[in-house]
């Protein structure tokens, strides 16, 4: 799940990033709403969590109104302090999918997020990937090959999702710390070695055929040709 957390508060950010990172999702941040509005407008996002009180003369509900004027209808909750009723109902009229009131837990935070990411996948987009036998659903999050189920880490979901979603196509390292790990730079780890290596002893069992195959000097492929 790619996330956009639209909030000026360091240590609220801090928080939900975190947390969502370690629940395997990608985090897009902003600290205001002009820069808020920007990314939720051109970046494609699965749900947008969304702070009413922003620095600046953009708001969240203003952020809000105008992308649903522009027809976009990403899944956006809200977080505000604004816990009176009057207020919650603002939020939902605005244009707002959800609203959760500060202070908050991240696990319902999370919970929240998980219900209208699903909402918004049964509207229409692939809830499933398959690349042969290996078979992902994006919405229960379980992996299985032919009738092996296949038990992953959150990191290595990701890796796995960014994998087929670009089956037949070499990958480079440098996609998958971009992509994966969120590294705009070449840090110099073995990282992605170390976790390619986990990933396919899960994948590839026993005599079950090599799907994930390393491309010399170049990358990796996810494929179910020979």
């Amino acid at each position: 799940m790619k996330v956009l957390l639209v909030e000026d508060n360091e240590r609220v950010t801090r928080f939900v990033t975190r947390g969502l990172r370690e629940a395997g999702h990608t985090v897009d941040h902003a600290g205001n709403g002009r820069d808020g509005l920007f990314l939720a407008a051109s970046g494609p996002y699965d749900v947008i969590v969304m702070d009413r009180m922003l620095p600046g003369q953009i708001d969240g509900l203003s952020i809000i109104e105008s992308l649903r004027k522009s027809g976009n209808r990403v899944p956006i909750l809200i977080l505000s302090a604004l816990s009176d009723v009057n207020e919650r109902i603002r939020g939902l009229h605005s244009g707002g999918d959800d609203y959760l009131t500060k202070p908050f837990s991240f696990g319902e935070l999370l919970a929240r997020l998980d219900a209208l990411s699903r909402r918004s996948w049964s509207g229409g987009r692939e809830t499933h990937l398959e690349v042969g036998d290996l078979r992902m659903d994006l919405l229960s999050r379980k992996v299985s090959r032919g009738s092996r189920a296949i038990t992953l880490q959150p990191r290595e979901f990701k890796l796995l999702e960014y994998l087929m979603r670009h089956a037949d196509q070499v990958v480079t390292r440098t996609m998958l710390l971009e992509n994966v790990w969120e590294f705009n730079f070449d840090p110099q780890t073995n990282v992605v070695d170390v976790h390619i290596s986990k990933l396919r002893q899960k994948i590839e069992f026993e005599l079950e055929r090599p799907l994930l195959k390393t491309v010399r000097n170049a990358g990796y492929m996810l494929t179910a040709d020979e």
